[in-house]
């Protein structure tokens, strides 16, 4: 058996820098093959703007901010269209100011799905989305209950990690399972907090089918739309796990199985920020400096930077921060491939 199914990561998911000229422009992606974006989130590098994201299933203009709890705004300078190997923008300054650095990371789904949970005895609240099975991702919409209740995600195999936002609220956060937690216990995307009790997933790990929300507001308002972003693992592609800080610049080395292009973090057992890195800025070892996606501050050039190392089949931490490496600390991330540590012909990645 093939070490990983998918040999071209760039397929299913890119890191794209480009820079805003205060008007309109297409971005065009610059992995081997076209892709076409179903998520697109993006953040200006070196200014406090705020981080911006849309989907192809709310629709092209359709924003919400992952470093805050706003609720779904139309924004229509921001992300105009998702195009066959890239995607257009309009002049909004948090997406495409004159001159300004930007960083665009952008996931493909594609399969469009709906399901009827009466009808198809599949989930018990009705949804629709877009699933990639080859590549573990899919974005689904559902309209919550306030009831406790199963929900499609249109994946083959468990997701081990849940992004979910109210649309409609301006008060409720980001909610985010991970199987490295359990999905008895929640983080806040937007937020600093350490991992907590809740019913936010109703105590209940995902299925091959399904993923469960509980009786609360958090991730089932009742009469309200809600998006969620769930993420299987797979081989050489994909990553969702744990792993315990040394507190040493000398860092802890997480294998991932294949060289990160982009990757996620958080200490779960304090109340620190959730750090990006990805293979573009600044693209070599060992200055990858973080973005925080809780918050609106800029990255490069920071002087108390911690950064990682990436490797040919995972990264190594360059830092003591407790953001990353605290001694003791313990850290869920989610991490998706530049390349796979080995292709399904026998192909090594090599380091940098």
């Amino acid at each position: 058996m093939a070490y990983t199914t998918i040999d071209d990561p760039t397929a299913y998911f890119q890191t794209k820098l480009y820079t805003g000229n205060g008007s309109t422009q297409s971005i065009t992606l610059d992995g081997l093959n076209d892709m076409q974006p179903d998520w697109v989130w993006v953040k200006q590098r070196g200014g406090t703007t705020n981080h911006k994201t849309s989907d192809s299933v709310r629709g092209a203009t359709k924003a919400l901010q992952n470093n805050d709890t706003d609720a779904e705004a139309t924004d229509t300078d921001g992300i105009t269209s998702f195009d066959s190997n890239g995607f257009s923008l309009g002049a909004g300054g948090d997406y495409n100011s004159s001159s300004a650095s930007q960083v665009a990371w952008n996931w493909k789904a594609g399969t469009s799905f709906t399901n009827d949970a009466s009808s198809t005895g599949i989930g018990t609240i009705d949804s629709a989305g877009s699933a990639s099975d080859a590549s573990g991702f899919s974005i689904v919409s559902y309209t919550g209950t306030e009831s406790a209740g199963t929900i499609k995600h249109g994946l083959s195999s468990a997701p081990k990690m849940i992004i979910a936002k109210d649309r409609a609220s301006g008060s409720l956060s980001w909610f985010v399972g991970h199987a490295s937690l359990g999905f008895t216990k929640r983080l806040k995307l937007d937020g600093t907090n350490a991992a907590a009790d809740n019913t936010v997933w109703n105590n209940t790990n995902p299925t091959s089918s399904v993923f469960s929300v509980g009786d609360s507001a958090n991730a089932n308002t009742s009469g309200n739309a809600i998006i969620a972003y769930c993420f299987a693992e797979k081989q050489g592609y994909s990553k969702f796990s744990s792993y315990t800080g040394n507190g040493n610049a000398d860092g802890t080395f997480i294998y991932t199985g294949f060289k990160p292009a982009w990757i996620m973090l958080k200490r779960t057992d304090g109340t620190n920020s959730w750090c990006i890195f990805d293979n573009k800025r600044l693209g070599r070892n060992p200055n990858n400096p973080r973005l925080y996606a809780n918050n609106s501050n800029a990255s490069e050039g920071a002087s108390d930077e911690a950064y990682v190392d990436i490797l040919s089949n995972g990264f190594k931490l360059r830092g003591a921060q407790p953001d990353i490496n605290a001694s003791g600390g313990t850290y869920i991330y989610m991490a998706f491939a530049e390349n796979p540590f080995v292709t399904s012909t026998g192909v090594p990645a090599t380091a940098r």
